[in-house]
Parts: structure tokens; sequence; C-alpha cells
């Protein structure tokens, strides 16, 4: 027995377990350098926007107080803008998580009157209470703002009769959910992206289109806003920053769009030109920086995922073999208690935390008991090795992350051990 699996052994990874993972790595080698391709043009292309941008030693220092004429701060907005093609950018600490950034985004460019429209389904279930779907204080629909959505078809394709039905005068922002959020439709590619924004714009011309960007970035060679979106929002907890971000959030876009959340964001009169960046600025542009190559390792652990649990009979999304446009995997369980159990193998394999067990609970924000496992750096961070999911059928579970994919491959093995040794999948289906 070599050190690495002597090192494996000692981490709780049986040689049944360790053997079929490394069986399966073999079969993805080109698969993965693909994605290495990937991460070299987007870490390209990251290194020019700071280049373009002048970004100086300067730009790390940050600001306290008000924030006024803070360099980097105003800088690093114009490197995101760079980066993602856009006219303009609002990237700051004060914007608390994705959902606050969505909600910035929408409330500050919808009207009384006006009507949000959702051509791609349902929203992930924190924005339910953001639009009032579920009734909250302070919803979009307390404010007058109607909303609408159009399912997607059974294979998970866009309802363009729908849509064009849908689309009326007082339809002001249409927004697009990249990712699958706790569902198990497909996530949208950029091309779909920018057909589907095409489509809207061609029925009306003056709509803003927003795409929730989440687990999305770095993972293709060319982003949303690159494709027609107005506005693209995303955290700095996930993808772009790069695992090192320790909150922040940003939107990019039109600048007549970001102007508008800016002023939301702080206040009318003010806008952006308020709101220190601390002393986490630093972070930013280095976890920036540092995206393209820890977001190719987590997408490598999703798959790395996909195709041992798949091959030991669970349902997964997307298969193997999929061509990917986010970082997130499900799996469906089939039980609270294969939820649980690969949770709790996930929270083993964590650097923090190993040693406590994941329990579900009543978070804020959703509908039924959710379990997360992120034993992270950053609390909450899902760019980090995680896995969470809502306690209800089908028993789902997405699970997402990885700085490195050394740390990413473990993860996915640990979780295996964990249902192996808890009884929820056939120790039979593991020999190679």
């Amino acid at each position: 027995m070599n050190g690495k699996q002597d090192l494996y052994k000692s981490l709780g990874i049986d040689d049944d377990v360790l053997n079929y993972a490394e069986q399966k790595l073999t079969e993805l080698n080109e698969r993965f350098l693909r994605i290495d391709d990937t991460a070299e043009y987007n870490q390209l292309k990251v290194l020019k926007a700071f280049h373009e941008c002048r970004v100086s030693e300067a730009c790390l220092q940050g600001s306290s107080g008000y924030g006024y004429n803070d360099l980097g701060r105003d800088t690093l907005e114009k490197v995101y803008a760079g980066v993602f093609d856009t006219e303009d950018a609002l990237v700051r600490p004060q914007i608390t998580c994705g959902t606050h950034a969505l909600n910035v985004a929408l409330s500050s460019n919808l009207r009384p009157g006006d009507e949000l429209l959702s051509p791609v389904g349902k929203p992930y279930d924190t924005l339910e209470e953001v639009i009032g779907i579920r009734e909250s204080c302070g919803s979009l629909k307390e404010y007058g703002i109607s909303y609408r959505q159009v399912d997607l078809k059974p294979d998970g394709s866009f309802d363009y009769v729908g849509i064009r039905d849908s689309v009326n005068e007082k339809t002001k922002l249409v927004t697009i959910q990249r990712s699958k959020g706790y569902q198990t439709r497909p996530t949208f590619s950029v091309k779909q992206i920018g057909e589907l924004i095409s489509f809207i714009k061609g029925i009306k011309s003056d709509v803003i289109c927003m795409v929730d960007n989440c687990y999305g970035e770095f993972v293709e060679i060319s982003e949303p806003s690159e494709a027609g979106a107005d506005m693209m929002v995303g955290s700095l907890i996930k993808n772009p920053g790069g695992g090192l971000a320790p909150i922040g959030g940003y939107i990019v876009g039109r600048k007549d769009c970001i102007e508008r959340a800016a002023s939301r964001l702080t206040s009318p009169g003010l806008g952006r030109e308020v709101g220190a960046s601390l002393n986490v600025i630093g972070s930013f542009y280095q976890g920036l920086f540092m995206a393209p190559c820890v977001v190719s390792s987590a997408l490598k652990g999703a798959i790395l995922a996909s195709s041992l649990l798949n091959g030991v009979g669970f349902d997964v999304y997307p298969k193997p073999e999929t061509i990917r446009h986010d970082i997130i995997q499900a799996v469906t369980l089939g039980s609270a208690e294969g939820v649980i159990s690969f949770c709790k193998g996930i929270q083993y394999a964590a650097p923090v935390d190993s040693h406590v067990s994941p329990e579900p609970w009543a978070m804020p924000g959703y509908d039924s008991d959710v379990i997360m496992a992120a034993g992270a750096f950053v609390s909450g961070s899902s760019i980090e090795l995680s896995a969470d999911g809502p306690i209800k059928e089908p028993y789902t579970v997405y699970f997402q992350g990885g700085l490195t994919f050394p740390h990413a491959k473990y993860g996915v093995i640990r979780a295996i051990q964990q249902l192996k040794d808890d009884g929820i999948i056939d120790p039979k289906s593991l020999k190679v």
C-alpha cells in the first residue's frame, strides 16, 4: 500500500471505495483537459482586465467611513466591467449575499405598476419572498409590482409560445435564473440564454433582461452579459470570489441599470460614491484572480460526483457526460436518510468543523427544513466544498464547490463512504 492510499485509509476510506473512485477517474481525463483549457482562457481574460485597469498596490488598501474616493473599490468595479464586458459594475461588501444582490437589482429597476416575468419557471426559493410569491414584509408585491412566470417544457426547454403570450405592455424586467436551484431542470448555457434574450427583445425591445449568474461564472469562456443581458448578478462567496472573498456581491450591466442599483443599495443622491471597502478589498481582487482555476476544480469535482453516484445507481443531474454550464451537481437519493448521510460525509471531509454533524433545520427563506454541510473558511461559501438540500420529496441533494480538486475528490469519495457505512448503497455496486 502506498503513502497516498495509507492517508485515504487514515481518513476513513476503505479499499473498495477508493479503487472504485480511481477507476472512474481514469475515464474522465480527456474531459478534465478541456476544463483546464477553459480555465486558462478565463485566467488570461481576468489578467487582461487587471492590466488594462492598472491595478496597483494602492488598490488593495481599502477605506473606512464614507468611502469617498476609494481607489480600490472604484478600480475593482472597472475590472469587473472589463471581465464581464459590460458598461458598468457595482461590487460591494455591503451586498450581503446573492439574494440581496438580486433584490437590489430588481427593486431598483422596477416601479409600481410594472410586471416582472420569469420565462424559466419557478425562481430559487429565497426569491419567492423577494417577489411576493410567498407573502413577506417588503416584497415587490407590496410595492405594486406584479409577477408572471412561464414554466419550462417537460424536456427543460423554453416555452417560446407561452413567453410570447406573456410579454405585455406592463412587462418591464425579465429575470433569467441560469442555474437550477433546488430543481432538476437543466442549467442554461450562455448560448441558450442569448437566444432567449434575443427572442424576448424581438417582442419588446425596451424590456430589461437580467440574469442570475450564480454558480455559472467562468464555467464557459463567455458570460450572459456578452450574450445580450442588460444586467447580470452574482455572489462573491460563490464562483467569482475564488474562495477568498469573505462577503459581497456584484451587479454588472448597462450603466443606467447599475446607477439605479447603486442608489437603491445606498441612498438617492449618494449612489456609488459611498460605501467603504474596509479591509476586504484585497481578498476581492485576489479571489477574482484565483476564480477561474478554483471554478475548474469545483467543476471537476461535480463531474466526478456525477460519475461515481450514477455508477452506484442514483439518479444524477446532470449526467456524467453532459456539458456543464454551472458547478452544481444534483443527486436524488430517494430518502431523507440518504440526503442526511451524504451531507454528513461532505461535512466530515471539511477542513473546518469536520467533527460536527449537520442536521436539517428551518432555514430562513425556505418552505421546508434544509440541511447544509459546509465546513468552510468563509461561512456559507458554496464555492468551497459543500452540499445542501431541502428535506422533502424527491429528496435530492445538491453538491458543489472545492477550492482544489484533490479536496473536491476526497469530499465526493467520503460521501460515498458514508452512504456505504449507513447502508444507503449496496457495497457490491462498488466492485470494479
